[in-house]
């Protein structure tokens, strides 16, 4: 690949969601019927390491069992402790540990009970490394940053703790809020595919009929090369009839998650961090509609965006985490 960079390579666990109608789990591993000649493939836990093992990155994923967060019943709890005797499997099969860093996936769906049992049981086995798996498959915000907050609040201060499947900035920002270090996603790129770019104000679409004659960059405020060099409009004539619109936002989109990165990177070290969120909280809801989750999950990061807030918002989220009475909210 000539990429002289970090390497992170997953372990196939995500496919027993995403190709569950081809996919056959149980305690031995995950037999797949291939996409390509209908055959079976037998995945196990050994097999995906040593694959991993063979490519070399330095941040290998342990195979887990993996459940969307929509599902409920006995199956999520089958799931969480399954992964954690995938692990041990994992483990054992790992032959390059000086040379790759092994993490673990906490599951346990959106059971605070079973999330703790997970996380636990994974830290118990020292690893260089703590994935938050199971989440944007559908659930609600609200269950979403509880479920990072209370994984984030067990999990080691000192070690890497990865969000995994997360991508929308604003996901990012409060899952770093609340202690996250890594995530990964398709969305910057995919989303691009569908001619939309993401800007400080969220996202602009392309593709709409306004964009045809407006000469001005994607954002003027972003350096990348796209918006130094082409317009709006020019985007907009490719975005619907030629492939290079999708490429040329694609990078625009990298580029701004890797300035939102840097930048919220730098925050932290500088001890800015909360001066960032509400910057960046302020250009995307500039009236100050800022959701009611992101409000609730800020107040549990301890991080005052009362500044960015609209009062009335701002105060239901007080309310939520205080348990104020309406006496006290209308003293407010």
């Amino acid at each position: 690949m000539n990429w002289p960079r970090a390497l992170l390579t997953d372990s196939g666990g995500f496919q027993m969601v995403s190709l569950l109608h081809l996919a056959d789990i149980t305690e031995k591993g995950v037999t797949f019927q291939s996409p390509v000649d209908g055959k079976p493939m037998l995945l196990t836990p050994e097999e995906s390491i040593q694959i991993q093992n063979r490519i070399g990155a330095d941040i290998i994923m342990a195979l887990d069992d993996v459940v969307k967060t929509t599902i409920t019943g006995p199956r999520i709890e089958e799931a969480m402790y399954r992964t954690l005797r995938w692990i041990d499997r994992c483990i054992a099969a790992h032959k390059r540990p000086h040379d790759q860093n092994l993490f673990g996936i906490v599951q346990g769906g959106l059971d605070p009970v079973l999330r703790d049992i997970c996380v636990r049981g994974l830290v118990d086995r020292n690893l260089p490394g703590y994935a938050i798996g199971g989440l944007a498959g559908g659930e609600d915000k609200d269950s979403f940053w509880r479920v990072v907050a209370q994984c984030t609040a067990t999990l080691p201060e000192d070690k890497p703790r990865y969000v995994m499947g997360v991508g929308y900035p604003l996901d990012i920002v409060v899952c770093s809020a609340l202690g996250a270090d890594m995530y990964d996603c398709v969305y910057p790129t995919r989303t691009a595919r569908f001619g939309t770019a993401l800007v400080p104000e969220g996202v602009l679409k392309l593709k709409h009929r306004a964009m045809a004659e407006d000469t001005r960059p994607i954002d003027p405020t972003c350096a990348c090369m796209v918006c130094k060099n082409y317009t709006r409009a020019y985007i907009h004539s490719l975005v619907t009839k030629d492939a290079m619109g999708s490429q040329l936002l694609s990078f625009h989109n990298l580029y701004y998650m890797m300035q939102l990165s840097k930048n919220l990177h730098s925050s932290i070290v500088q001890g800015k961090f909360p001066e960032f969120v509400c910057n960046f909280l302020q250009k995307m809801f500039p009236k100050g509609d800022i959701p009611e989750w992101v409000c609730n999950a800020m107040e549990v990061a301890e991080i005052d965006i009362s500044s960015c807030c609209a009062p009335f918002r701002y105060i239901q989220a007080t309310k939520v985490q205080s348990n104020l009475n309406e006496d006290e909210i209308q003293a407010v």
